[in-house]
């Protein structure tokens, strides 16, 4: 099989691979804490989780800071607390590529025909990208070149009760405060960015999506990953445009001005159900989606 030829040890002179079964692993200790709703228990307890596992890599250069932010819950008016967090890896250069994904879970699954109020663990929508990225820690003290890399982690892409209500609210805040920061003049800049959203569908397949494939700043990205994929023979990914998704990828873009694609299976039959579980999700899934993103980061020029 592919994904098992792609799993690289990380010898003394061997670069560190992305190994599926470490991030399937992750993915079990995220499922464990339950539902992971902003403003939840479960979300603290996750929070505190990552916070404690790229920390553990400060000695090899990752900085972990926060990003608070609150909104008034629609159903009650009362505030809640959200909070974006942010990785970075080789702080010192300033040309950067962001790897983001959502890790609240929507608070119910209410697009299930038997239990919409049931409980959602949103093992798959929600917890994919984030073992995906946990995995990658490994690999990013020894990326090569000269581009910087930080991992965000969205809260509130999901806080949604009905319809009306807005998404991406992590993402939105994100951008603002980048395009603020790029219009005074100071910090770093964004080359692109990726968000790695639902990538461990047992049954993968990832085709373009279809915002990300039309616009000519992110159409080059779109182009490079999957180029990536194509030349490592990872054939979930499918080059072809297919699903229009509404992602954390469109503020990125639209407000912050970072070209930034999305990488989703959004053909996932388990999808805001209470079938959003493990057994639904893979380890091969996880390790096709990490090592195509591990190889293009270290082909940055």
């Amino acid at each position: 099989m592919v994904w098992l030829s792609l799993i690289a040890t990380g010898g003394a002179d061997e670069p560190v691979g992305f190994s599926g079964a470490r991030a399937f692993r992750h993915l079990e200790t995220i499922a464990a804490l339950g539902p992971r709703p902003s403003g939840s228990p479960g979300m603290e307890k996750q929070r505190d989780l990552l916070v404690a596992h790229f920390q553990a890599f400060n000695a090899a250069g990752a900085r972990v800071s926060r990003q608070a932010f609150q909104i008034r819950d629609r159903r009650t008016g009362q505030p809640v607390r959200m909070e974006n967090l942010i990785v970075e890896w080789h702080p010192d250069r300033k040309e950067r590529v962001l790897l983001g994904a959502h890790y609240d879970t929507r608070p119910y699954p209410d697009r299930d025909p038997v239990d919409p109020r049931g409980v959602f663990l949103g093992v798959n929508d929600g917890g994919s990208g984030v073992a995906a990225l946990m995995e990658l820690a490994a690999a990013m003290p020894g990326l090569p070149g000269p581009v910087g890399v930080d991992f965000v982690f969205f809260d509130a892409e999901e806080y949604v009760f009905s319809p009306r209500d807005p998404y991406c609210l992590g993402s939105n805040f994100f951008a603002r405060q980048y395009a603020a920061a790029q219009q005074a003049g100071g910090g770093h800049r964004y080359r692109c960015g990726v968000i790695l959203d639902m990538v461990a569908d047992r049954d993968l397949e990832i085709f373009q999506e279809q915002h990300s494939a039309s616009w000519p700043d992110t159409r080059p990205v779109v182009e490079s990953l999957w180029g990536v994929a194509a030349r490592l023979g990872v054939r979930q990914f499918v080059p072809r445009p297919k699903y229009t998704v509404e992602d954390d990828h469109v503020p990125l873009r639209m407000i912050g001005r970072i070209p930034t694609c999305d990488v989703i299976d959004f053909d996932y039959p388990q999808w805001h159900t209470t079938s959003d579980t493990l057994e639904h999700c893979s380890g091969e899934s996880l390790e096709a989606v990490g090592s195509v993103v591990l190889a293009w980061l270290r082909g940055l020029e």
